[in-house]
Order: C-alpha cells, then structure tokens, then sequence
C-alpha cells in the first residue's frame, strides 16, 4: 500500500501537478475561445508522419514526465508519432516548446474500436526522453481513483481540434468552458441513452460549446478544491449528427475509473 501511495504521488505529480504559472483566463464565451498561452501547460498536440510533414492528429495531457494520457481510438501501430508540449500555435516554433518522438504506445486491454461506446477508450504513450518541467511544461494532476463530478460541474475542454462541425482546424489552441451532465441525465431518453457508460463523463450539451474533430484524447479539466486541475476526462466521441449539437454533450472516457490501470503501466514499463 505504501508503495501504491508513493506511485500515485509521483504519477499525479504531488511534488506540483496542475497548478499553471500562466493561469487560465476563463469567462464563458460562446462557441469556445483562444487560451491564454501556456495556460494549460500538461496540453500536448499528438502527431503523426505523413508525406514527409508531421500532423496533428489528437490531444492529450503529460502526467509524468515520460508519460502522456490520450484516447485509445487516436492510436494507430502503423504510425510513427511524436507528442509536441509547450505549444500555444502549431504552426510557430515557440520558445520553450518540444517535440519528443513516442517509444512505446500502450492501449487499454478492453478497449474494442469496434465497439466505441463500451468505453474504455484510453491510452498511454511512453516518451523516448522524459521532459524537462517548466513554466510552459508542465504534469496535469490526476483525479483521485472513483471520483464522480456532480452535475453542473464547471470543467473546460482544451485542444486544437475544428471550431464547428467540418469547419477549420485552428491554429491556436482552444479553450470551452462544459458543465458536467450527471450519468442519470446523460443515460436517460433524449440524451445518450444508453450509449453512455459509468466509465465515461458526459459534459456540454447546451448545443453552443463542445469538443470536435481533432479535440479527441485531449483533457476535461475540472479544478479541486485545493485549487489544482485535475484532469478527469480524455475526449472520446461526439454525436455523428454534429459538433455542438442540443442534449447529446460531449463524451469523455472517466480517468477516475482508471487509476489503478495508469499506475500500473508507468510502473511496468
């Protein structure tokens, strides 16, 4: 047990986890709006080589310093990725930035492509070299294990993914404030149904602000009590009637339900 505890506390970065130096300027904006840059410093841009260029394939959050958390339905084992940290714009080559290729790609055991809404969409890619903390780097803290977020709960969606459905992917990285929609009304008629798991957290859903293509395996973050973010959520899948779109909110693989698994394979591998 006490080697449990001692593990958690370096995964989820007790040592300062969550806690930006440029803090995240947040009013409500319809239709979601640029970060402050910097401000969600655990915020990588997941890419892959293609035709002699990298692109931006997905999102996802650094929770230790070689360890990045992402969507399992990102990965593809006929790729070569890299993981790009420290970026407000893709396409400038900002001071303190990094590009770090991916060693080792692990999925979660249960997860099914085939089956979307079973759940269990995560996954952990190793880094070949394990990055430097600093004011643009910086660990997300994770949840702790079988936590639940009440309903109405204030959370913010980061990522480069496209502003509308089959609209631009923008340059600079994007923040949208989503209200966490409890599992009793995300799994009722008329919302998901029962296309929603308790493995999964549902937020958004007011047909204004929603994660979008290019969002997945990105962050919910949602801020403790302490004061730290906490990264509760990894973008999972969306309506195929559209981003944005009225009662069916954003769905994000729980990380809370996944403690034991992340724990395990940072230290197996």
């Amino acid at each position: 047990m006490i080697g449990a505890l001692l593990l958690f506390a370096l995964v989820a970065g007790a040592l300062g986890c969550g806690i930006p130096t440029y803090q995240p300027q947040l009013p409500r904006v319809v239709g979601g709006e640029d970060a402050r840059p910097n401000s969600w410093p655990w915020q990588i841009s997941l890419q892959y080589y293609s035709s002699g260029q990298w692109r931006h394939t997905c999102g996802g959050s650094l929770v230790a310093k070689d360890w990045v958390l992402t969507a399992a339905h990102c990965i593809s084992s006929s790729r070569t990725y890299r993981v790009l940290l420290g970026r407000q714009s893709l396409s400038t080559d900002e001071d303190g930035s990094l590009a770090v290729q991916v060693s080792k790609l692990v999925v979660n055991e249960d997860w099914n492509p085939n089956k979307l809404t079973q759940g269990n969409d995560i996954a952990l890619l190793k880094l070949a070299n394990p990055v430097s903390l600093s004011d643009k780097i910086q660990l997300g803290c994770l949840p702790p294990a079988g936590s639940i977020l009440p309903n109405n709960y204030v959370c913010y969606v980061t990522g480069w993914g496209r502003l509308q459905t089959n609209g631009a992917l923008p340059d600079i990285l994007q923040q949208g404030q989503l209200l966490v929609v409890d599992y009793a009304t995300c799994s009722s008629r008329g919302w998901w149904g029962s296309s929603v798991k308790t493995n999964m957290i549902c937020a958004g859903g007011d047909g204004v602000i929603s994660s979008c293509n290019g969002d997945s395996g990105g962050p919910l973050n949602c801020q403790g009590a302490n004061g730290q973010w906490e990264v509760h959520g990894v973008v999972s899948f969306g309506s195929s009637l559209g981003c944005n779109y009225y009662h069916k909110p954003s769905v994000f693989t729980r990380v809370s339900n996944y403690i034991d698994w992340i724990n395990s394979v940072i230290a197996n591998n």
